[in-house]
């Protein structure tokens, strides 16, 4: 599924990032603070210029379960518009999802512009993968699931701590094979 490498490569991209922002390696990684150190810009459907008010409102209403986020290129600079509607753990995976995409340097695949004059672009199911694995990472990195399963802190509370939904932790836990990793450890004790 991934180029040989990648995981390892991914798990230490979010240490490295975490070390650049002086974070411990277990520390949570808000992604409107990762955004800020790669000088990407988040922007609401509120904040984009030009767009009718109706279409702000059924974006984020109507329309709401239909879109995440969407990374933008204006010049030399990145811009992430999301949608604040969805769920605070939510809001994170799409905005780190997003950066993900801007850390791998992908491509689109087609750019088009849309009826309300944003130039929007889609990505390949490999590109989505990679930035679903690398998100992940970013918000979850090996390190701070082991400290979770280590301190024996309830899946609720590192729930809250990360941002994250209860789904992404416990995917974490389990294609890291952290789980496995402690309990075989455990039981060597």
């Amino acid at each position: 599924m991934f180029a040989r490498g990648f995981k390892t490569w991914c798990e230490d991209l979010a240490a490295r990032l975490r070390s650049d922002l002086e974070l411990l390696s277990i520390a949570p990684l808000e992604p409107t603070r990762l955004a800020e150190f790669l000088d990407v810009t988040l922007w609401t459907p509120g904040d984009v210029a030009g767009l009718d008010a109706d279409l702000q409102r059924r974006l984020v209403t109507d329309h709401s379960a239909n879109w995440s986020a969407i990374s933008l290129r204006d010049g030399n600079r990145w811009l992430v518009v999301y949608n604040p509607s969805h769920s605070t753990a939510r809001t994170a995976s799409n905005v780190m999802h997003e950066l993900a995409h801007i850390l791998l340097e992908h491509r689109p695949r087609r750019m088009f512009i849309a009826p309300t004059g944003l130039a929007l672009r889609t990505h390949d199911r490999d590109q989505e993968d990679e930035a679903s694995w690398l998100s992940g990472c970013l918000l979850l990195p090996r390190a701070a699931l082991i400290h979770v399963l280590k301190s024996r802190i309830s899946s609720a509370r590192a729930c809250t701590l990360y941002s994250v939904s209860n789904d992404l932790l416990r995917f974490r836990m389990n294609a890291t094979g952290v789980n496995l990793q402690l309990k075989r450890a455990a039981s060597k004790a």
